[in-house]
């Protein structure tokens, strides 16, 4: 059953065994085989639910305190995995000149592992840069995060580095730090529970081409007229 398992997946189990009493990773992998099914990706532990971990194999995990079981399942997800200790194979950046994808937005999605959104804002290990139209996701660039010189505030450090999106994609982002991404011209989006960047930007792809809400079309650049026909055409249907 282990060789179905990814140097990243195998890791994440590894620790979120090490943060539940008395379990050890096989114990783990007997509940997860049944709670997302083989093989065991990090998509599919992207949807974990703790209910669906506690019911898992008949109870097997059931007994065990509710903030344990949170914690496992964040480790699951990839938050809180050690930047330095996890695999990090780069994904393949594609090329983008402007003007190549009408009508699109840039969205930044902090991440630590892979294409997952899967980071805190003030923490995370790189920014995924993506190019979203109403057809096409394009990942265009990787940015490290890194450190902020010592005299510069790091979280305007970090929002220099994206300034030129339109939207953040993160699981987590304080309400200073989020004052200063708007200040720098983003939009931030927290997505707890984070997820595949590209399954997340699908989604925003759908949006973008059918009738996007009045806040997206002010970030898409769409005009004031237009985007009161959107919150006349969401009234007209509501």
């Amino acid at each position: 059953m282990a060789d179905t398992l990814s140097p990243e997946v195998a890791l994440r189990i590894g620790l979120a065994a090490r943060a539940l009493p008395d379990t050890d990773p096989k114990r783990l992998m007997m509940v997860l085989v049944d709670a997302v099914g083989l093989p065991i990706t990090p998509t599919k532990l992207g949807r974990l639910k703790v209910t669906r971990l506690k019911a898992a194999a008949d109870g097997e995990l059931g007994d065990i305190d509710t903030d344990y079981l949170k914690k496992a399942v964040s480790l699951l997800k990839g938050i809180g995995v050690p930047v330095d200790e996890a695999p990090q194979p780069l994904p393949e950046v594609q090329a983008y000149a402007e003007g190549d994808m009408p009508g699109s937005i840039r969205v930044a999605c902090a991440s630590n592992h892979e294409t997952r959104v899967d980071g805190h804002f003030g923490s995370c290990a790189r920014f995924l840069i993506y190019q979203v139209s109403d057809s096409e996701v394009r990942l265009i660039d990787i940015r490290k995060a890194g450190h902020a010189p010592d005299e510069m505030d790091k979280n305007i450090f970090r929002a220099g580095l994206i300034d030129d999106c339109q939207l953040l994609y993160t699981v987590s982002i304080g309400g200073p730090a989020a004052a200063k991404v708007v200040r720098a011209g983003l939009h931030p989006i927290k997505l707890p529970n984070g997820g595949e960047a590209t399954e997340l930007l699908d989604d925003l792809k759908g949006v973008i081409g059918n009738n996007p809400p009045p806040w997206l079309a002010k970030v898409m650049g769409v005009g004031a007229e237009e985007r009161i026909r959107f919150i006349q055409d969401e009234e007209e249907y509501a």
